[in-house]
């Protein structure tokens, strides 16, 4: 089992060297080396902050405040499906609380815990989506569904789950 995890944090990090070199190791492209890191990792691993920073020769905290800057950077892992519920004014006054309470209950998320213990899903509020005349708007990675309802919501996740199920089945 060691020497799987082992194999595993080598090829983490020797992609991340193949990302680097892709970006010729410049520290002006930092933003873009994190996107590809985020990209491959679906989140940026702490391990992989330090290397990029060592690798880079500049200070583990620069990366840090510009992962932390941008709210595009995730720094915790997220699940497969990323739920994210609009809670900008549209959206806020055609009831998009109601939908984030019920995807709270459903998935036993809090506050606090925002992505479910079997990595499938995670929750986001974001302020605004760009779809006021869609409110209430919910995405789930890059899918927007409109005016949502807590039931519809329901459903949807519902439908996810039931999908994951059949495709580990079909495997």
């Amino acid at each position: 089992m060691c020497q799987l995890d082992a194999h595993e944090s080598v090829r983490k990090f020797e992609r991340v060297c193949e990302i680097l070199e892709q970006n010729n190791y410049d520290t002006n492209r930092l933003i873009p080396i994190l996107q590809a890191v985020q990209e491959e990792y679906r989140y940026l691993p702490e391990k992989i902050l330090t290397f990029i920073a060592i690798s880079l020769k500049i200070p583990p905290a620069k990366i840090y405040g510009v992962a932390t800057f941008y709210s595009h950077f995730a720094l915790k892992p997220k699940g497969r499906f990323v739920i994210k519920v609009c809670d900008g004014t549209a959206c806020h006054v055609k009831n998009s609380l109601p939908i984030i309470e019920a995807i709270m209950k459903k998935l036993d998320l809090d506050v606090t815990k925002n992505t479910t213990d079997d990595m499938m899903f995670t929750l986001e509020t974001v302020s605004c989506l760009g779809a006021c005349g869609l409110a209430p708007v919910v995405v789930v990675n890059e899918t927007v569904h409109s005016l949502m309802t807590p039931q519809k919501t329901i459903h949807l996740i519902d439908t996810l789950i039931k999908e994951e199920e059949n495709e580990s089945v079909g495997s």
